[in-house]
Parts: structure tokens; sequence; C-alpha cells
């Protein structure tokens, strides 16, 4: 791809960044109207986990997929193809009769947003080749994700109590439209100079122990731990495990590249992304109950109460991705994770009278810990990577986000349900308490991985695994 001008890099970040915008809006804009699809469509609270999670399980399935196929079939193509399915879901979730219907339709809509996160990624890391560059357009793309994933709450209970929940849906297609046209005028097509082969065997057994995993969490106590259909989603989890690490070790060009874990940066940002977008999808879904079903805040009025949380994201996001380009991504984890745990904790002490301020207090601590949060570990992610597998990399670290949503949404919403005694408006603040503990432990294990994934030792096991990759490119090549 010949190198374009600055002004046409800067307009190819922004068409990027304003699919990516839609799609993580998406990703938490659904939790404010929970409420009142609970009451219009008449769902339970593992209906409504499902609906959450059934978009971040797909898009976590097929992100790789997506990644890979778009270096070899050509990164524009692919990503006009995910903004049109992502605006036809986002279409049918908005006229869905039933809860089963709507979760169905989101699962649409993740196919496409699954073609958009990586690819984006793909495109803007060939699209600046500066490694400075490349590293401040990266922290301008985190920011987004931050911003997106934290004004989804004020956008939908804005929308929820003007016009219904089903306009958090519509809103995508004009969106979807515009980001359709730009792509096609300004984007250019570009392709791995060396792709990677469709690997279905390990696209089906990364499917098999999300889905598992997923689906034995949230439908465990209602089914029984002990009952056949639970323990037999976990050892489903157990052997997909088993057999896609044995089965990438021994394929030529494997759907998950082993050697990539070898860097103890990337492996470090897989793990902190999990644990980061689980802190973040388990605040929102209790959140939003806490503030209308406890409190009996309007939609409005919850979204925002969680303005400040977004204000912190969009201050602190910016200055995340400046500290990494020129400090490299320690101090951002550091504060990141020591304020995800003091966060958790504060909001552990919820009653079904806590005074705003105190509230807002623990909004303002998440958001600054969540806005330092995703610029490193984008970084990581793609350091070191050759440019043509960058769609892999991307994939990889666009997966560990929301497999970590999703385990959020699980992991907290079963712990509620299992904890809840009475109905939901008298039970929420005891029965929550403990989901909120699991919060503050995701940002502590944050913090730990932060300092032990950015020192000496791990740069130099990116370095080498660098040089293993160009070496191989380079035999390729050859």
């Amino acid at each position: 791809m010949r190198e374009l001008s600055r002004r046409r890099r800067l307009l190819v970040l922004g068409i990027c960044c304003l699919s990516l915008f839609i799609v993580g809006l998406d990703s938490t804009i659904v939790n404010l109207a929970l409420p009142a699809i609970r009451s219009d469509l008449d769902a339970s609270v593992s209906k409504l986990q499902w609906t959450i999670d059934a978009y971040t399980l797909v898009i976590a399935s097929l992100l790789m997929l997506s990644g890979s196929t778009a270096d070899r079939i050509g990164r524009r193509r692919t990503f006009q193809a995910g903004l049109v399915i992502f605006g036809i879901g986002s279409l049918l979730c908005g006229i869905a009769p039933t809860v089963d219907l709507l979760i169905v339709f989101r699962m649409l809509q993740a196919i496409g947003g699954s073609m958009l996160n990586p690819v984006a990624m793909s495109i803007i890391t060939n699209t600046f080749t500066d490694p400075r560059e490349r590293a401040q357009a990266i922290g301008v793309w985190g920011g987004v994700v931050g911003l997106s994933l934290s004004v989804g709450p004020v956008v939908g209970g804005a929308l929820v109590d003007t016009a219904g929940w089903r306009y958090i849906f519509w809103i995508n297609v004009p969106v979807v439209l515009v980001a359709f046209v730009l792509t096609a005028l300004f984007v250019p097509e570009s392709r791995a100079a060396v792709a990677r082969r469709i690997d279905p065997v390990g696209q089906i057994l990364v499917m098999l122990f999300l889905v598992g995993l997923t689906y034995g969490i949230i439908e465990g106590r209602s089914a029984g731990w002990g009952s056949p259909l639970i323990v037999g989603c976990f050892v489903v989890v157990v052997l997909s495990l088993v057999f896609l690490v044995l089965y990438e070790r021994r394929r030529e060009q494997p759907l998950l590249e082993p050697r990539f874990f070898r860097s103890a940066p990337f492996s470090g940002a897989t793990l902190i992304a999990v644990c980061g977008f689980a802190a973040l999808s388990g605040f929102l879904f209790l959140n939003s109950l806490y503030l209308q079903e406890v409190r009996g805040f309007s939609a409005l009025h919850a979204g925002l109460l969680t303005l400040p949380m977004a204000a912190m994201t969009v201050i602190f996001a910016p200055l995340s991705g400046w500290l990494v380009g020129n400090r490299g991504p320690r101090l951002p984890l550091v504060v990141a994770g020591t304020m995800l745990a003091i966060s958790g904790l504060v909001l552990s002490r919820l009653t079904d009278s806590t005074a705003t301020p105190v509230l807002l207090g623990g909004y303002l601590i998440f958001g600054l810990g969540f806005g330092m949060l995703n610029a490193p570990i984008t970084n990581a992610a793609v350091s070191g990577m050759p440019r043509s597998q960058a769609g892999v990399a991307a994939a990889i670290a666009s997966t560990s986000r929301q497999v970590g949503a999703s385990l959020g949404v699980a992991i907290v919403g079963t712990v509620l349900t299992t904890q809840l005694v009475g109905p939901l408006e008298t039970g929420f603040v005891s029965a929550a308490r403990l989901g909120w503990f699991i919060i503050a432990g995701c940002g502590a294990l944050v913090l730990v991985l932060g300092l032990i994934t950015t020192g000496r030792w791990a740069r130099s096991t990116a370095e080498a695994v660098a040089a293993d990759l160009e070496a191989d490119r380079a035999t390729v090549s050859a």
C-alpha cells in the first residue's frame, strides 16, 4: 500500500474510529435499557444476561477469523461487509417482538461487529508506518474504545427515556450508512503479503470453549451445577482448550499463533484485557440494575449519574495514550488497576440510600481507571508484531476484551442471582456485594499483571518473539 498524506491518514483513522465507536457503544448502551426490556418483553435476569453476552460472545468467537480473513481477501472489503451486517442486525433488534428473537438478532449484529474491530486496527497499523505516529494513532484508538464503552449508558438512558429502548439499536443505522460511504471513498484496500490460511478446526474449538464456559456459568444455577447439562458444558470447555493447544502447536499457520504468547507483554495485555473488561461489564450490569430497580431512578437519570465516569474516561484515555507513547505502558496500567480496585471496594458499601456524592466518587474513580486501561493493552498487543500479521494480533487483543466482557456479565450476574433472597428491589444490595468485590479483584489483577509484564525481562521476551517472527517471514519470502 502506497504512503498516504498525513491528512488522508488522519481521515482513515477517523473513519475507523467512527465504526469502532458504534460497536463499542453497542456493548454497553443496552445496560441502561435492561429494566425496560425486562418489563416490555417479560425477560428474566438470565435472559438479560444473554441479551448482553450473546453480542460479546459471538464477537469474541469470530474476531480472529475476521482478522485473518481480512488479511487474505482485503481489509476494506471485509470492513464494509461488517458494516452492512451490523446495520441489518441493528435494524432487526429494534423490531424484535420477543426477548429470544432480540438475542438472535444481537448475534447477527455481533457477526458484523466482529468484522469491524480487528480489521479497523489492521487498517490503522498498516496506514501509520512510523512507529511513533502509530503509537499515537493507537492511543486515539484506545481512547475511542474507552469513550464508546463509557458513554453507552448515558446515551442509552437518554434514548430509553425519550424515545424507547428500541431506538438504542436504530441509532446505529445512519452511522453505518455514513461510515460505509466514507470507507468506499477514502480507505485504500490492503492485504497481507503472506496471509494465513483459514483454520476451521481451531475456530470451532475456540467457539466451543467460549460458548461452553459462558453457558455453564449463566445457566448453572437454574439447571443445577451438578446437572448433566452443566457438567457436560464444563467438560467440553476443558477438552476444547486441551485440543486447541495441542492442535495449534502442530499447525503451520494456526488461528492462535502460540509464539505470540511467549511475549510477556502480549500475554499480559491479553489477561489484563480480560480482567479489565470483566470489571467494566460487571460494573455496568450491576450499576444499571441498582440505580433503576433499587433506587427507582429513570433510565435518563441513571445515565446522567454515570456521566462522571464517561467524563473521566474522555479525559484520561488520551493521557494514557500519550504516556504509553512517551514513557511506556507501566504507569497507565498501575494507575488503571489501582483505581478499578478502589472503585470496586467503594461500591461494595452501597446501600438502598447511599448518598449521591459517594456514588459519584465511585464512578469517578472507576472512570479514571478504565480510561487509563485501553491504550497500553492495544500497544502491547501489536508491538513487535510484523505488519503483515497485524490483523491476527489485533484480533487476539480484541477477542480478549470481548471474552472479559462476556465473563464479567456471566459471573457477576450469576453471583447476583445465587445470592438473591426475595425480589430484586429489596434483595439486590446484599446480593450484589460479592459481585463488587469480584470487580475489585479484577482491578488488583490488572495492577499485578501490569507490574510483571512491563519490566526489562518482559521486553526481552517481546524482542525475542519479534525476531523469531521476522525470521520466519524472511524465510517464507525467500
